[in-house]
């Protein structure tokens, strides 16, 4: 589900020339708009779907001991592999509710949470308030251009990039290389391929609005989810070209049974 126009697609610029519409900030916009219903609505489901915890019934306890699972998990697997010995400033991006910021500031002087949708950063600041070492910030750009070139040891993003046109995916992976600084880590959690599910062949052959149609009016979703796939071989294409290498990738079930999902490891320096 790629473009080779998605490729071209920079953070910070896109493939629209002089009286055209910016594809990048249009699909931004629809993501804005389908993250602030679902953070208002629902915001603990939306970040980690199970149908029986729809309507707030998450524990919140069990929801925020699985985020520092997947911090530790991620930060034992750095430490494998020898990268990000440095810890002073880790980015969570696509924070939601800050279920990963406030896990990883254990490990990071500061940790700084970026989201798309104000009422998923109300409710992190709201459930994390005085919590030090975390902030949240809302970026509604295709890019991170809030954010100096080098300023992160770590950055650290699971499942949200395919909850986006492959365009804008593409354009934020290399952001994450721009704002890492040499000897940093990039972890980032995406699913790879569809599996030969009903669900995962309708996944790969739908279009996006049919399928944010049916989350909406058969699944009772308060806005539809878009879903991509970023395959490895794009992701190291990606970095590679912005500077940094795919160390490894390592097999992930967090993506759901309908997908071939990865937590992919780059380092850069």
């Amino acid at each position: 589900m790629t473009s080779g126009t998605g490729d071209r697609l920079m953070a910070g610029g896109t493939s629209a020339g002089p009286g055209r519409a910016d594809p990048g900030r249009s699909g931004l916009a629809a993501v804005s708009r389908s993250w602030s219903i679902l953070g208002a609505a629902d915001p603990l489901w939306a970040v980690c779907v199970d149908r029986e915890r729809r309507a707030g019934s998450w524990d919140l306890e069990e929801f925020m001991a699985s985020g520092r699972a997947e911090a530790e998990a991620a930060m034992e697997r750095l430490e494998q592999l020898g990268i990000c010995p440095v810890r002073d400033a880790a980015l969570d991006f696509g924070c939601g509710v800050g279920r990963v910021t406030v896990a990883l500031s254990r490990y990071f002087g500061a940790v700084t949470g970026v989201d798309i949708a104000e009422p998923m950063l109300d409710r992190a600041r709201s459930l994390l308030s005085g919590q030090p070492g975390c902030q949240f910030v809302a970026n509604d750009k295709p890019d991170l251009r809030a954010f100096a070139d080098g300023s992160f040891d770590l950055v650290y993003c699971s499942l949200v990039l395919q909850h986006m046109p492959p365009a804008l995916a593409a354009g934020y992976l290399r952001e994450f290389v721009r704002v890492l600084r040499p000897g940093g880590g990039i972890v980032i959690v995406v699913p790879d391929t569809h599996r030969r599910t009903p669900k995962g062949f309708v996944y790969a052959l739908a279009p996006q609005p049919l399928i944010g149609f049916v989350q909406r009016r058969v699944f009772g979703y308060p806005a539809g989810m878009q879903m991509h796939v970023l395959p490895a071989r794009r992701v190291r294409r990606i970095v590679e070209g912005a500077g940094a290498r795919l160390v490894v990738s390592d097999p992930e079930l967090s993506v759901g049974p309908h997908w071939r999902g990865y937590r992919h490891v780059i380092a850069k320096g």
